[in-house]
Order: structure tokens, then C-alpha cells, then sequence
């Protein structure tokens, strides 16, 4: 099912009666959300992401703009009539319900056509179960189960209804590291094998790069970028968006273009061809720096921290933002952990450059 959002507003009102300002929570979001994909919304918190999956859900009505599934306009749908599974981040199962009763719930509430006998309720709740491979678990309560396990409840409980779409609100914040990792994958094989267009919210940038086949950035309300994940990752648009993917995160330096180079502290690191002379920020990907003896770029070696296949640079620079810069490298690159310095060159495709006031992309020329 394609999700189309035009023009998406929503407002709240001021909790500050003094000031009676605003808050703007989603501004002017206009999206379109292919059939049959998995879409992470992702920000920091306060960015208006789940408030959009909500207005998606009906559970809260936009203050402008429109929301279609397919040709279907259900702006004014409530809930029960759009055809949507909802997965909170708490589970939210009922307590003194079995898994079974958890999962069947929604079944039994159908009426008119849409009501089903006892005997196919059974079947879509244990076809349900073996999806998220939870069928052995039938009998037991909420209480008996695992994080992971609760949350795959949660999750059969929302696609019995076979929804048109499936909405997850931060479905893995609750979760060990180890179960993340698992149950993200998990989620991805149950969206593949189901074909339900599928959003999915989540601050954490590393999940929804692993998972979706596109991702939508925000920042307080407005969207900065859409892509697949690996492009955005190599073409972000502005800063905000370069700091907010990647890990480690990427290195910021203040610098300036002049005569075609870029210039970081005293050093020119890099042509940049057709860039206007002026002060910029600079981006570098860690992955961006290589050592080499005669490198245009000096930094004063903090550590040497060895990864198995990479080890990590720990350096400073006196023009950089970050406390400390770092750079992954080859481990097969020996550098001398006891040196001062440690000179770079730059791959050009890992160097991104940013106007100093509106903090859009300066594009320039990779030879």
C-alpha cells in the first residue's frame, strides 16, 4: 500500500499560557512511501517523527495537509478504518491475556462483514505466532516472556488484522543491545516475507540504516533529506544531517576555501575546484583520512587503537569542533603510536563542505 503525505501540519498548542507560542511539531511534511517498503523516520528526539507515525495512524489528527493510502483519502479516518497495525515502543499487551488472547484481540472486536468465526481467528493468530516464531509460546502470559519475546507478541498482535500498513514506534528502545540487533533483523525478515509497506521510528541512526529501504531525516519537524540509507550516508545535503549519520561520527573542522583549496588550521588539504572564496565547515568521514608521511594535513596523535581489521586514530587539530578527531584505518597500516603527529592525505568523496551560515552543502568537483 502506497502512503502519500501532502502538505502534513501538525500544531500544538502553547503549554505556556503567558507566551502563547505554538509549537510546531510537524511543518509542511510532503512524502511519498512506495508499496511494500520498509521506511525509517529518523531523528533526534523532539524532531516530530512519531508524531507524524501518529497522524499516519489516526491516533492524532494533522493541523493541516493530507494522508492517502493508495487513492484513499484518510485524513478523517479514525483508527479503526485505515487499516493499520500500530507497535509501541512499551508493547502495551495486556497483562492477565496469554499471548494467544493478546494476539487474537483485535480479531475479536471485528463486526459487520469484517467478522470472523472462531475457527479462522485461531488460524490467522497461529499463522500470525509462526511468523515471528513465537507459536510455542501460545499459553503463556506476558509476564513469562522475555523483552524480545513480548515485543514479537506486540508485533503478531498487529499484523492479525493484516493491515495495510505497519507502524513501529521506537520498537527496539526497550531492548538489550544483543536483542536489538536480533530483533531488528527479525523485523526485517517478517516485512519481507509479508510485503506490508512498513514505517518504522527510531533515533538510532545504526537501526534504521541496517533495515530500511529508504530513510527520512527530520529536524524539529521539517524534513532535511530522503534516501537510501548508503546515499544519504555518502550525499548528505546539509551538516545536521552529516553529523547525525555515521559511527564513529563524522569529524568537523572550520576552515575556508581560498584560490580553489580548501584550508584547514594553516594547510591546504584539498583542491577544490569552482568553490568561491569564503569560511567554511568541513566534514571528514573517518574513513576519509589516509596516513601518508608527506600528507597536506597534520594532526597531533592522541592513541592507536586497534579493531582486529581496522585500528582507530585518535588525534586533535586546533581547527576541529570535536574534542578529539578520529579516523579508521587498515590495521595492515602501521603508524607509531609514539609519534607527535601523524600526517594525512583526504579522499575527496569522504570531504563534504558547508556553507558557515546556512550549513547547506558546498558542492565541488571530485576528480
Amino acid at each position: 500500500m502506497k502512503v502519500v503525505l501532502q502538505n502534513l501540519t501538525k500544531i500544538f498548542p502553547s503549554r505556556n499560557k503567558k507566551s502563547g507560542e505554538e509549537v510546531v511539531a510537524v511543518n509542511d511534511f510532503t512524502f511519498e512511501i512506495p508499496d511494500g517498503k520498509l521506511i525509517g523516520l529518523l531523528g533526534p528526539s523532539g524532531c516530530g517523527k512519531s508524531t507524524t507515525l501518529y497522524m499516519i495512524s489516526g491516533l492524532q489528527k494533522p493541523t493541516g495537509g493530507k494522508i492517502f493510502f493508495g487513492d484513499d483519502d484518510v485524513t478523517e479516518l479514525p483508527t479503526e478504518s485505515r487499516g493499520v497495525g500500530l507497535v509501541f515502543q512499551n508493547y502495551a499487551l495486556y497483562p492477565h491475556m496469554t499471548v494467544k488472547q493478546n494476539i487474537l484481540f483485535p480479531l475479536q472486536n471485528l463486526k459487520g462483514a469484517d467478522k470472523m468465526s472462531k475457527a479462522e481467528m485461531l488460524k490467522r493468530a497461529t499463522e500470525a505466532a509462526k511468523l515471528v516464531q513465537i507459536d510455542n509460546l501460545m499459553e503463556r502470559k506476558p509476564s513469562e516472556l522475555s523483552g524480545g519475546q513480548q515485543q514479537r507478541v506486540a508485533i503478531a498482535r498487529a499484523l492479525v488484522k493484516m493491515p495495510r500498513v505497519l507502524l513501529l514506534d521506537e520498537p527496539l528502545s526497550n531492548l538489550d543491545a544483543r536483542l536489538r540487533l536480533q530483533t531488528r533483523e527479525e523485523i526485517r525478515r517478517i516485512q519481507r516475507e509479508t510485503g506490508i509497506t512498513t514505517i518504522f521510528v527510531t533515533h538510532d541512526q545504526e537501526e534504521a540504516m541496517s533495515i530500511s529501504d529508504m530513510i527520512v531525516v527530520m529536524k524539529l519537524g521539517v524534513l532535511q533529506q530522503i534516501g537510501a540509507p548508503q546515499e544519504v550516508y555518502d550525499d548528505p545535503h546539509n551538516l545536521f544531517v552529516a553529523k547525525f549519520l555515521g559511527t564513529p561520527p563524522i569529524n568537523v573542522f572550520e576552515g575556508a576555501v581560498s584560490g580553489g583549496k580548501l584550508i584547514i588550521g594553516e594547510q591546504a588539504v584539498l583542491d577544490v575546484p569552482g568553490v568561491a572564496d569564503q569560511d567554511v565547515y568541513v566534514g571528514i568521514r573517518p574513513e576519509g583520512f589516509i596516513p601518508e608521511e608527506n600528507g597536506p594535513m597534520t594532526c597531533n596523535l592522541s592513541s592507536v587503537e586497534v579493531m582486529g581489521r581496522d585500528s582507530s586514530l585518535v588525534t586533535t587539530h586546533t581547527a576541529s569542533l570535536n574534542p578529539l578527531v578520529r579516523s579508521i584505518i587498515d590495521s595492515d597500516i602501521k603508524v607509531d603510536p609514539a609519534a607527535e603527529t601523524v600526517n594525512f592525505s583526504l579522499k575527496p568523496h569522504k570531504v563534504f563542505i558547508f556553507n558557515k551560515e546556512t550549513e547547506d552543502r558546498i558542492y565541488f568537483e571530485v576528480n
